[in-house]
């Protein structure tokens, strides 16, 4: 299939068209207002995307897709074993992964050394497209590891996993941007998808905002576990972004980026696993 053999010119695409897309609709309608410039971060921001990818290419021997593609032709698999439903595997294959995404986030936050490298993260002091391209390179590797693990063991469809990763990276891009949805577009939207207003929330420097919304794409994981929160409590306007150990505008250039996970963020560090209402 022409999705499967081209799949990097497809998620380069998307990723492009995605920023471009978002970043415009964020000009025209934006939420709140900045509090850092954009040269100062989205220059940062943007540079980690590009170490990421060159980073995954040169240590990870296979892609998720190739690995899929590997796994249908011998047989590997818990999908690859059973009757084959068509695109009903694709969708429940999509599904999986989406939720295997929210646990992992989920676990970021509540095991200490692997909090430190997602911090990084939240630690922006603003919240735009980019911030859902702002990952640490060792999280990213992990997080690649997973998912090869998940494609493996289940036998993921190649197209399924082409599907999610598109979505997931155009996802990121959506429910991080700096826009305003009508109130009533927005409500209807988060039955389906994460919307920005309630990824946003997951983005205060409340602890227990900061440990709600872990979803990126499909929005139904975080209702069901309880960890759903329908706003933030100082309301979207007047909401603290990021983290209290990071407020200098210091910290967003790309070598304090990287070496984040190093710097003593005790306060920061207490906020891991806090779910009690404010």
């Amino acid at each position: 299939m022409d999705l499967i053999n081209h799949e990097p010119a497809v998620r380069l695409g998307a990723f492009a068209g995605g920023l471009l897309v978002v970043a415009a609709c964020e000009a025209l309608a934006p939420r709140r207002e900045r509090a850092v410039g954009r040269l100062a971060r989205w220059p940062h921001n943007l540079a980690l995307v590009a170490l990421n990818t060159l980073l995954v290419r040169g240590v990870v021997p296979i892609s998720a897709v190739g690995l899929a593609t590997l796994a249908e032709e011998r047989g590997w698999g818990l999908f690859n074993g059973a009757v084959s439903l068509g695109w009903v595997i694709v969708l429940v294959s999509v599904a999986l992964l989406d939720l295997a995404i929210y646990l992992q986030h989920v676990i970021f936050h509540a095991v200490p050394v692997l909090w430190r490298l997602h911090r990084m993260h939240h630690a922006d002091l603003d919240f735009d497209v980019t911030t859902g391209v702002r990952f640490h390179p060792v999280e990213v590797l992990l997080s690649t590891g997973y998912k090869l693990a998940l494609v493996g063991v289940l036998g993921i469809p190649a197209i399924a996993v082409v599907v999610f990763e598109v979505l997931l990276n155009a996802g990121s891009m959506f429910n991080h941007a700096n826009l305003r949805l009508p109130e009533p577009a927005d409500r209807a939207l988060r039955w389906l998808v994460v919307t920005p207003d309630m990824h946003r929330v997951h983005h205060s420097a409340a602890p227990a905002e900061t440990n709600s919304n872990f979803g990126f794409t499909l929005p139904w994981w975080d209702r069901l576990c309880g960890t759903y929160r329908a706003e933030p409590t100082a309301g979207h306007e007047r909401m603290t972004i990021g983290l209290e150990d990071f407020r200098d505008p210091g910290y967003l250039r790309l070598d304090q980026l990287l070496v984040q996970p190093l710097l003593d963020g005790s306060r920061s560090d207490a906020m891991m696993g806090r779910r009690r209402d404010p």
